[in-house]
């Protein structure tokens, strides 16, 4: 799992703990989970708010590394841009799990899904979806669909959604981004947006103690990590990084 730097330009790891009710909009509650968090994770020195409503706490924009917890209404999010290793992500993610429903009043009942996605970006010139088409679907029928000669690619964006079989209560979605919505950029940092990557694995349903949603990032990240390795850097990243380079 290391050395993403000679695939991609950026690698992140984000966590979302989706819930069904909202979350408290007051300042103290908000600000005593930030205050408790930049104790465990001092590098978290910026607080911002934003024009969509989400309150971030974030680390300095300009180091390569970039880390950064976030609220909305109904989710809170964290995530780890460049991190040295994945170990250093989880431990970060493990830490907002095990304190935030305490400042925020976060129920069992309230969690509607816990997700990690893993989102590679990668400089790219050109048309991009002409890039995707010919590294992923190239050869393909529906690849073979257009006529580079006569064609221009417009929108070429996969996405695939699978279930586990041996996890039932866990789906994976792989995407493929040319161009993001504002605000969905994987790796937020300066700059043109890139061609993106996301893996996300993602356990829906209720939990039976909020004890239980540590272990259920083991559990999404051991299968995420397997699923990177085994399948997404051989057949999408290293096709895509391919492709790109000859240009």
């Amino acid at each position: 799992m290391a050395g993403f730097e000679d695939i991609c330009r950026d690698f992140c790891v984000n966590q979302k703990l989706a819930l069904k009710m909202d979350l408290p909009a007051a300042r103290e509650p908000v600000l005593d989970l930030f205050g408790r968090l930049r104790k465990d994770l001092p590098r978290l020195s910026d607080l911002h708010r934003y024009p969509d409503g989400e309150v971030a706490l974030e680390s300095t924009e300009d180091e390569r590394d970039f880390l950064w917890v976030a609220m909305r209404q109904l989710s809170l999010k964290s995530g780890w841009v460049n991190p040295g290793t994945l170990e250093d992500a989880y431990r970060m993610h493990r830490t907002v799990l095990e304190v935030a429903p305490y400042f925020l009043s976060i129920s069992p009942l309230d969690v509607d899904h816990l997700e990690l996605v893993y989102a590679f970006d990668f400089d790219c010139d050109g048309n991009r979806d002409e890039v995707v088409l010919d590294a992923l679907l190239g050869g393909s029928p529906l690849g073979e669909f257009a006529d580079p000669a006569t064609d221009m690619v417009l929108d070429a964006q996969p996405f695939v959604a699978l279930a586990l079989a041996d996890a039932p209560d866990m789906h994976v979605y792989v995407e493929v981004k040319t161009r993001l919505p504002r605000g969905e950029t994987a790796v937020t940092r300066e700059g043109t947006d890139p061609l993106s990557v996301m893996l996300t694995v993602r356990r829906t349903g209720p939990v039976r103690a909020l004890g239980d949603l540590p272990t259920h990032l083991a559990a999404l990240s051991g299968h995420g990590e397997r699923l990177v390795e085994q399948r997404l850097i051989p057949r999408v990243l290293m096709p895509l990084r391919d492709r790109i380079a000859r240009g």
